[in-house]
């Protein structure tokens, strides 16, 4: 399904009150200007078994209107008006090129949580009422195809040390991924090593020590939920 846009081209939300009481619909800009809460889809990827267990994340477009260039779910996106959960799941391709059935998909519950921030000068509250979902995946990375207009950078990281960064005991993980070049970000390009049909790089092998800051801040219950969870999965 295709989000809903109004004359501008821009994505229209179903909006809600706190209790989940559905107030009308309204323009992505002004949903995160007023903070009316609205639904997300968020799917974790996770890999391997056991003590070598890797969860997959993101890293934000350096153009996104919330936490550009900041580490995130591995594909999640805002539900478009009138769009189910299961149409949601369109993310999963989008983003990353994986194509699953939504019965496929591990359902981790429902969490609400808001979020304020600025960007480029724009102040937004960003209040969501988020479906959370896992699946395991063990294709290698290399594999799966990045939308560049979204998604600067794929990376996985040992679920165990994840853990252990939101519990405090240590300081930083380190991840290795794939992600496109700076400045070379404005399509969705072909992960194969060859340069695409427009001429910007493809993606490259690359590896990063984060600490929690550099994760958007879903808050600790959340990321404790959701990992532990996946270390079930």
């Amino acid at each position: 399904m295709a989000a809903i846009t109004n004359a501008k081209d821009e994505e229209l939300f179903d909006i809600y009150d706190e209790a989940m009481n559905h107030l009308g619909v309204a323009a992505r800009s002004e949903v995160h200007a007023k903070g009316y809460w609205h639904q997300s889809f968020h799917c974790w990827i996770v890999s391997g078994e056991g003590a070598d267990r890797q969860v997959l994340f993101q890293q934000r477009n350096a153009l996104k209107d919330t936490f550009p260039n900041y580490y995130d779910i591995t594909a999640a996106g805002h539900l478009a008006a009138g769009e189910t959960v299961r149409q949601a799941a369109r993310e999963l391709e989008e983003e990353l090129g994986l194509a699953v059935a939504f019965e496929a998909l591990t359902p981790l519950g429902e969490a609400q949580y808001e979020n304020t921030g600025e960007v480029r000068g724009v102040s937004f509250i960003d209040r969501e009422y988020c479906h959370l979902f896992g699946v395991r995946c063990d294709q290698p990375l290399t594999s799966y195809r990045l939308q560049a207009s979204e998604v600067a950078g794929l990376y996985q990281a040992s679920l165990r040390e994840m853990l252990e960064l939101l519990a405090g005991v240590r300081e930083s993980v380190d991840a290795r991924g794939i992600a496109f070049p700076l400045g070379e970000r404005p399509g969705q390009l072909d992960p194969a090593g060859a340069e695409s049909a427009d001429g910007v790089t493809a993606l490259s092998a690359c590896s990063v020590r984060l600490g929690r800051h550099d994760f958007v801040p879903h808050g600790d219950a959340y990321y404790e939920r959701v990992l532990t969870a996946l270390a079930a999965l």
